[in-house]
């Protein structure tokens, strides 16, 4: 009931300060984690990447989805999708391809996501890369979501997988805290990756 409590309470308060951060601000980071990105060979190499939409002061990935459609035409990039309220399994995602002209509709949180075809469809183990958002982190390589577990419950065998994706948190600096509360179900990352730095947790990163 502890844990619990504080991680509301940290969740509330994180959330204060990502949301606080000016357009500028936000601007300036969705940059700079693009140009981190782009030093990652994990990344730049990878075949299929999951990205997200930004929502509630999170880091936008932009930058970075937009350098990858620019390059479809000229060079080797990654395949991107997005997750998808998953319409059978509650609770659960999938990731469905994105490109500039997939059609989009919101979700039940008001979030944009693509409108679900299966032929789009990717399945979660063939991704190299999942780029996660968070609310919080800890220099441990805990992660603290919005709350609602999508990503905890898709995610919770993917360390059986005998190839697995990447899981890297995106995060503003100042989401950072000591230590996290952590929960059984919590599934832990193998990098965090801010405008100032690269924090590696596994040895794919290190």
């Amino acid at each position: 009931m502890v844990s619990s409590t504080l991680r509301q309470t940290l969740r509330k308060e994180l959330r204060l300060k990502r949301q606080s951060l000016s357009p500028t601000e936000q601007q300036k980071a969705a940059q700079q984690v693009y140009n981190q990105l782009q030093l990652l060979p994990q990344i730049t190499q990878a075949s299929h990447v999951a990205c997200y939409l930004p929502n509630d002061g999170e880091v936008s990935l932009t930058p970075f989805i937009d350098f990858c459609w620019q390059a479809a035409a000229t060079e080797a990039h990654p395949t991107l999708s997005l997750p998808v309220l998953h319409p059978v399994c509650k609770g659960h995602l999938l990731f469905l391809q994105y490109h500039a002209k997939t059609q989009m509709n919101n979700n039940t949180f008001g979030i944009p996501e693509p409108v679900l075809r299966c032929p789009d469809v990717i399945p979660t183990r063939q991704h190299h890369v999942i780029l996660m958002p968070l609310v919080g982190f800890d220099s441990q390589g805990n992660r603290l979501g919005m709350g609602g577990g999508f990503y905890d419950r898709t995610l919770a065998s993917i360390h059986d997988y005998r190839v697995r994706p990447l899981l890297v948190g995106i995060a503003h600096d100042c989401q950072q805290v000591a230590s996290l509360p952590i929960q059984r179900w919590d599934v832990p990352l193998d990098a965090i990756v801010t405008p100032t730095r690269v924090l590696p947790f596994t040895s794919q990163f290190k």
